[in-house]
């Protein structure tokens, strides 16, 4: 799957967010500065050379949907941060989280609950 920048990933969170939408209910939904509709218009086409995105004509205009899930992006981006920087082993990255202390011990006894229902 093909990296994203964090441009094209805030535009993805809004369009997973949304389902569905044209460019301006996107801007609509995103934080001021609001970014130039042709910023946002032209993440979307770059979007859609990537086949995150797909569209639908509407009248004289566009509705985007993602053509990727929140769900398969973010196995995705987890699959390549544990390849990239912990050998590709899952267990190896929880530890560094551990140790960094960012992952508490209510949230590893949730964990292994999630663990355990599958």
């Amino acid at each position: 799957m093909k990296t994203l920048t964090t441009a094209e990933e805030e535009i993805m969170h809004h369009l997973w967010e949304l389902k569905e939408a044209n460019v301006a209910s996107i801007i609509d939904q995103m934080p001021e500065p609001k970014p130039a509709y042709n910023t946002v218009s032209t993440i979307i086409r770059i979007l859609e050379n990537k086949n995150f995105v797909d569209y639908r004509k509407e009248g004289r205009g566009h509705i985007y949907f993602p053509s990727v899930s929140k769900e398969t992006y973010t196995a995705a981006s987890a699959q390549k941060m544990a390849s990239n920087y912990f050998k590709g082993s899952f267990k190896n990255m929880v530890s560094f989280f551990m140790q960094q202390e960012d992952l508490s011990v209510k949230d590893l006894e949730e964990i292994l609950k999630d663990i355990n229902k599958n």
